[in-house]
């Protein structure tokens, strides 16, 4: 456990104050931090602090500490990683709610608002929204939109509606500051490093929280929308077959921290009746590219299904960089939620 972190500045209110957690680790995507960081100055409801961790980058941090006044800008302080570096910023916000927003996402004016809106529900204690994919090139005709968790936004099958889910996607969720605390935060054994793409790390903190509190909800509201840029690099099957197989790999690791049941209950669901759907449609006569999408709909469930199998055939690594381990106390992104 991380035992310097202040929980004194909780103070439950009405209306919540927020604070916005970016987290970048590399000067490729300085464009696009630029764009995040101007679409949360931009917001309609003012963003109370935004705070910029710079995962183990010196040139990254020293140039964006110049280039961004009012944004507090830190070093990771934890382990190397997205789960370490979300900790760190858990653990200096001074807001009720800390939001998460990807360093190659851009929030829609009313963003805040409308994640904020859900909180005066006190039963509340996460909000996530929609993610919407922003292709630098056109979507491949054969990219099933069921699939579109393989690049970090929302999936056909996600809910329409202001409704409880099990999880986030990671570029676009919230937390009372509290909650993450109390639960220990993100597992620093998980998580991107660096374009590993490994995940799931939202997946198993939004288990831990409601295991901790079985009756508090995780809200899925798609009114609180952001854009998430997607580069052609994920456009290819190479990175979809990658990440699929990745996810697999990362729910087995997740399913052995807890609950199997818990931990696969959305994807019992999503392989029942998402995918067949999307299977039938990708058939219909006339549908353009429909016999890739098909093939990519079998392929996509077979990869993930056999990464899965050998996360669960491979020894847990040791839980030593697990909850709390120097972090929480104080990328994909999720899959089927």
């Amino acid at each position: 456990m991380n035992t310097d972190i202040d929980t004194d500045t909780e103070t439950p209110t009405d209306t919540p104050s927020l604070t916005v957690v970016v987290c970048a680790y590399t000067l490729d995507r300085w464009d696009d931090l630029g764009t995040a960081i101007g679409s949360l100055r931009d917001q309609r409801r003012p963003v109370e602090e935004t705070v910029l961790v710079v995962d183990h980058c010196t040139e990254l941090y020293e140039r964006a500490s110049a280039a961004f006044p009012g944004v507090r800008v830190l070093e990771n302080r934890e382990r190397q990683g997205l789960s370490g570096a979300r900790n760190t910023g858990v653990a200096v916000a001074r807001c009720d709610v800390v939001a998460f927003l990807d360093d190659d996402a851009a929030a829609d004016p009313d963003w805040s608002t409308r994640l904020l809106d859900r909180y005066a529900d006190r039963a509340v204690v996460g909000v996530g929204g929609l993610v919407r994919p922003w292709w630098v090139t056109r979507r491949p005709v054969w990219f099933p939109r069921e699939f579109d968790w393989v690049v970090g936004c929302s999936y056909r099958g996600l809910p329409e509606r202001t409704s409880p889910v099990r999880n986030f996607i990671g570029a676009n969720m919230s937390f009372r500051r509290a909650e993450v605390i109390a639960a220990g935060g993100f597992r620093t054994d998980l998580g991107r490093v660096g374009k590993r793409p490994l995940g799931c790390e939202e997946t198993e903190l939004c288990l831990r929280v409601a295991a901790r509190r079985p009756a508090a909800v995780l809200l899925h509201e798609p009114a609180a929308a952001v854009r998430h840029r997607v580069p052609a690099a994920r456009a290819t099957w190479a990175y979809f077959l990658a990440r699929c197989y990745a996810e697999g790999l990362s729910k087995a690791r997740v399913a052995q921290l807890g609950s199997t049941r818990a931990a696969l209950s959305s994807e019992r669901a999503y392989l029942r009746s998402t995918v067949p759907r999307a299977f039938v449609r990708a058939l219909r006569p006339g549908r353009p590219g429909g016999l890739r999408t098909a093939s990519a709909l079998v392929g996509g469930v077979g990869v993930t299904v056999a990464g899965y199998a050998v996360g669960r055939a491979r020894r847990p690594a040791g839980a030593g960089a697990g909850a709390g381990a120097g972090a929480g106390a104080g990328g994909a992104d999720g899959g089927p939620s």
